[in-house]
């Protein structure tokens, strides 16, 4: 009765430990040689590992086997020194001996009566970041699973501090180079689609503050309160660092809470051209900051610091009775009180272990590396005759494309698109994609302390060369003209929905010209109208609106504070931008304002039911995104 089931001799235990440390370091010492990248379908992956749980024991050995067979070959190996995708993660040994201690030992690092050496470790790194980025003693932070977890807990806490319970009032403003988690987090707490401004960045792809203190000014004329503003410090797709010192007074000065989301390059600031570069991250009311990117720890380590410490603990304290016994007393800290996680392990062995074991120079040096070899890059993309350079290396992100002579931009993105998935296919080297301004691009992040100059050249010399498609056998054909004077027969109201709208007269307006009869009839159920008075405004710039437009009758004039953009008529259509879905159901806020020059009549469609469309009919979707291209720059 004595005897557990699920005990082990400790010959037993150092036995199966040498095995499996030996098939990791394995790994490690012939990780060059393995793909970048290796995919496995859910029917193979189902023939590998299926079956019901056996009921009595099996060998270690067969279970390290199938686990090195038919579990860790089918992963992208994130540390390989030729993954430039996403954003690399490469660890350290002493990183993952870490987390085995604290795995081994079952650290539960929730409060500091059951965890204080652990706790007081915690303390310890947070101490360290604090200094890194300039953050004074009173500043508090937590470490959390990633820099998700951090925005989230960022926005909580803000909304906390300033309002309490939430609001329908309250607006958030980033920009539409935040990360989507900042969308998510909104989301998650409460904010409607119409509580979140997405605004539009400068030729740089960081935030621009005048269009940061308009969005705010028309929300407080409108009666709403600006609550909270996310920033970047190293934005995905691009690397931009947004003028942080700018936004910090401006928020400052509005009463509003400064969040710098510096998951990506935060680290950066152990170098001296990252402090340079990260300039203003210190006057943030918080920030984000992921060790597990470019401090070289293993997945999951993020870390959010809040300037007043004692906010933290305000927005998420909670003490119920079946806790009363781990009450901290004074000096102590339970981590559970500083965040949304109660039972937690301790993040913070792995960082004091790799940290002590190598010293912060070696990581500094590490950094500095990341950030040549992104410039090596850069230099390699701008002397290439076939390869043409999007965006310039910023903290070690590259944005570039193969460009061959007299390609049009749709031909681009379908070459560059499969030039990405042969590269991932070969398992030669694996870079991601993103969108600037519309534009498909390739994106390189040179983040591993394992790369080198090397490996960087080979992927760039394997885009510049790689065999080109095969031409299409023809070119699309391009959408009728659109023709102001029909014959009065195409005209006949063949189908009028009350209101007026009638397959016919959609059919002759440029965005409809290629539908079927059933399509068309699936807009009009879809569509209202709306009657505009010469001189009204229809949409002004920064309100909140998502609603989409098509003119039927009349004209307008589109103009932001600044200048005349355009003048608009029958066929013409707007408001796409602010009802594209940015993500999770957030979009730009209006961009421009649009006034009535005579009397109109629009089509108008609600943002659900244009996504809907979009994602029914191809035709209006490319139209529409098209559109949303183009305008974009101008705004």
């Amino acid at each position: 009765m004595d005897e557990d089931p699920l005990g082990l001799d400790p010959e037993t235990m150092r036995r199966l430990g040498y095995q499996t440390v030996d098939l990791l370091v394995d790994r490690w010492v012939r990780l060059r040689e393995q793909p970048v990248l290796r995919r496995g379908t859910p029917t193979e992956l189902a023939r590998r590992l299926t079956g019901v749980p056996p009921k009595g024991p099996q060998g270690f050995d067969r279970i390290l086997e199938q686990l090195s067979s038919d579990v860790l070959p089918f992963v992208s190996h994130n540390d390989h020194p030729a993954f430039f995708a996403y954003i690399p993660g490469c660890g350290t040994w002493p990183g993952v001996l870490g987390d085995l201690v604290a795995s081994a030992c079952n650290l539960e690092a929730s409060s500091w009566v059951q965890a204080a050496g652990p706790s007081q470790l915690e303390l310890v790194v947070l101490g360290w970041f604090k200094q890194w980025i300039g953050y004074p003693e009173q500043a508090a932070g937590v470490l959390v699973s990633g820099g998700s977890a951090a925005n989230l807990t960022a926005l909580a806490c803000a909304r906390e501090a300033l309002l309490g319970a939430m609001s329908d009032r309250v607006v958030a403003y980033l920009s539409d180079q935040a990360h989507s988690s900042m969308a998510r987090a909104a989301r998650v707490l409460g904010f409607r689609p119409n509580q979140v401004r997405v605004l539009p960045v400068d030729d740089g792809y960081r935030m621009r503050p005048q269009a940061l203190a308009a969005a705010m000014a028309a929300d407080r004329r409108a009666g709403r309160r600006p609550l909270f503003v996310a920033a970047s410090a190293g934005a995905t797709s691009t690397g931009a660092v947004d003028p942080l010192a700018e936004l910090a007074a401006l928020c400052r000065e509005r009463g509003v809470w400064f969040h710098v989301d510096a998951a990506y390059g935060g680290f950066a600031a152990l170098t001296e051209r990252g402090r340079r570069w990260l300039a203003g991250m210190e006057l943030a009311d918080s920030v984000t900051l992921d060790p597990h990117k470019w401090l070289y720890q293993p997945f999951e380590c993020g870390c959010l610091l809040v300037r007043e410490g004692q906010r933290l603990g305000e927005a998420f304290r909670i003490q119920p009775a079946y806790l009363k016994d781990t009450q901290a007393a004074e000096l102590e800290v339970n981590f559970s009180d500083l965040s949304v996680q109660l039972s937690r392990t301790s993040r913070a062995l792995k960082l004091w272990m790799s940290l002590r074991y190598f010293g912060i120079d070696a990581f500094r040096a590490a950094i500095d590396r990341s950030i040549d070899l992104a410039l090596f890059a850069q230099a390699r993309i701008e002397a290439s005759t076939q390869l043409e350079l999007l965006t310039p290396a910023k903290l070690g992100v590259i944005c570039f494309r193969r460009h061959p002579e007299g390609m049009d931009e749709d031909r681009l993105e379908r070459l560059n698109q499969q030039l990405a998935e042969r590269l991932a296919a070969s398992g030669q080297g694996l870079v991601s994609s993103t969108r600037l301004r519309g534009r498909f691009a390739l994106r390189m992040c040179v983040l591993n302390h394992t790369s080198r100059t090397q490996d960087v050249e080979r992927v760039l010399d394997w885009f510049e060369r790689a065999p080109l498609p095969p031409a299409t056998a023809k070119p699309p054909t391009p959408p009728p003209a659109y023709d102001r004077d029909p014959p009065v027969a195409e005209s006949w109201p063949n189908h009028r929905l009350a209101g007026g709208l009638d397959t016919a007269r959609l059919r002759r307006l440029p965005l409809f010209q290629r539908l079927t009869a059933t399509e068309l009839e699936r807009i009009t159920g879809l569509a209202g109208e709306r009657a505009v008075a010469a001189g009204e405004v229809i949409l002004e710039q920064w309100d909140g609106t998502r609603e989409f437009y098509v003119v039927l009758e009349g004209t307008a004039v589109v103009r932001t504070a600044e200048r005349h953009l355009d003048d608009i008529g029958p066929g013409d259509f707007f408001g796409e931008l602010a009802a594209l879905d940015w993500g999770a159901s957030f979009g730009y806020a209006r961009l421009a304002t649009v006034t009535a020059t005579s009397p109109m009549r629009l089509l108008v469609l609600a943002t659900a039911d244009l996504l809907v469309l979009m994602d029914e009919l191809p035709e209006i979707a490319a139209q529409v995104s098209r559109a949303a291209h183009d305008r974009l720059p101008g705004l």
